[in-house]
């Protein structure tokens, strides 16, 4: 048996690649929680994290860039955003950067294009919009009523009374969990999707996911030693079927984790949700409000990971992977790391072709390879590079919904 050197500071390209061929034979082996190697993993992938946050930097995603790229998926032109803006002009000065963004400009894009506020302007920490919503006086008005109502989540507030709407918002958001409605809005929100602004929205939202999660009576209870790498890397490899997204669903079904499709509230930015209902069971949500398979898979297995790491936490995940996956949290930046390696594991990553010389054919080529879906592939790229103009005609566009019929997108 050969002795293992102590993990030290990577300083050299060698010493960065030897730590990587470790780190991906660890990766392999189901690893006893508190065992020195997954002691080792832990420090040794820690050292790599910091070597290439050194040396192959991520830029964070330019506000003007994500702008662009959400009218460029969704077809608009410059004088669509004039309602945003102001004027015609404000908006040319805006992406060509001689005009900042303006706080009431910034409002208006994250309503109307759906685009973070984190995003647009540096914002508080989620542990701070916690801290904030636990303290503040509820004012059931601001919840979405209309759209609650035309959804069919509760009955129509045509004609009713003020104290009649605000019973009906208080029944609907005691789902959530606790003795009264007050105590259920108590509910620990966290995530890159949470903020002030979309907070009543957010709890609307998850106490409907909570509710359709509660209306499955055919799932399984679930076992929580039923996650680990294999399981994960068994739930990665369904996106290599052109039905991988309704089978994603119904593998993580069988084994007790129920899967809610339900699309997101206007003017929020979230991608999925992972949360424990009041008896235990794990559950998974999903918006689907990008179109994308890139974005489906990663957000699945980053939601995964939450059920699997962090749920016994009793907090609620609710997370926009688009624009929010660069995070400080160690939570979310772990369910990020677990659901980025076992998608692409970092030492295939770093050597493949598909990395070094991207191109479609390289990007297929690595597909087969690793049997995962392409648009896993060039979704990594387009994010690692910020260029979001590249390899379109690969990150599945449209290709998510149509397995969900009967949902209004």
């Amino acid at each position: 048996m050969s002795t293992q050197l102590v993990p030290r500071i990577i300083r050299t390209e060698e010493q960065y690649h030897q730590y990587l061929n470790e780190v991906d034979g660890l990766f392999d082996q189901k690893l006893d929680p508190g065992s020195e190697e997954t002691e080792r993993f832990e420090l040794l992938t820690l050292l790599i994290e910091q070597y290439e946050k050194s040396h192959y930097p991520v830029t964070p995603v330019d506000p003007i860039n994500a702008i662009k790229f959400r009218m460029e998926e969704k077809g608009l032109k410059q004088i669509d955003l004039a309602p945003y803006f102001g004027t015609k002009s404000r908006v040319s000065e805006v992406l060509s950067g001689k005009r900042p963004l303006t706080v009431s400009m910034i409002k208006s894009l994250s309503i109307g294009l759906g685009i973070a506020p984190q995003t647009l302007l540096g914002m508080e920490s989620e542990s701070e919009f916690t801290e904030r919503a636990s303290k503040q006086e509820i004012n059931w008005s601001k919840f979405p009523i209309k759209e609650m109502a035309s959804r069919g989540w509760i009955q129509d507030t045509t004609s009713k009374t003020k104290s009649e709407i605000v019973g009906h918002v208080k029944a609907f958001i005691q789902q959530l969990g606790g003795t009264t409605a007050s105590a259920a809005f108590k509910r620990t929100l966290t995530g890159d999707a949470y903020s002030p602004s979309t907070q009543y929205k957010l709890y609307a939202w998850v106490s409907r996911v909570i509710q359709k999660a509660r209306e499955k009576n055919d799932i399984p209870s679930y076992d929580p030693t039923v996650i680990d790498k294999e399981f994960l890397k068994g739930l990665a490899q369904l996106s290599w079927s052109e039905f991988g997204p309704k089978l994603a669903v119904e593998y993580l079904e069988k084994h007790g984790i129920c899967v809610v499709i339900e699309p997101a509230l206007k003017g929020t930015s979230v991608d999925g949700a992972a949360l424990k209902d009041l008896d235990g069971r794990p559950i998974v949500a999903l918006s689907l409000r990008l179109d994308r398979l890139d974005n489906f898979w990663f957000t699945l297995l980053h939601e995964v990971v939450h059920v699997w790491k962090h749920i016994e936490l009793d907090q609620t995940f609710v997370d926009d992977l688009e624009h929010g996956s660069d995070t400080t949290d160690k939570y979310e930046a772990e369910a990020n790391r677990i659901a980025r390696d076992t998608l692409i594991p970092r030492t295939v990553w770093k050597r493949s072709q598909a990395y070094l010389n991207p191109n479609s054919k390289n990007i297929e080529e690595l597909s087969r390879t690793l049997r995962i879906h392409p648009s896993i592939i060039a979704g990594r790229l387009r994010r690692e590079t910020g260029k979001y103009n590249q390899f379109t005609n690969l990150v599945g566009q449209g290709e998510v919904r149509k397995h969900f019929p009967n949902k209004i997108w």
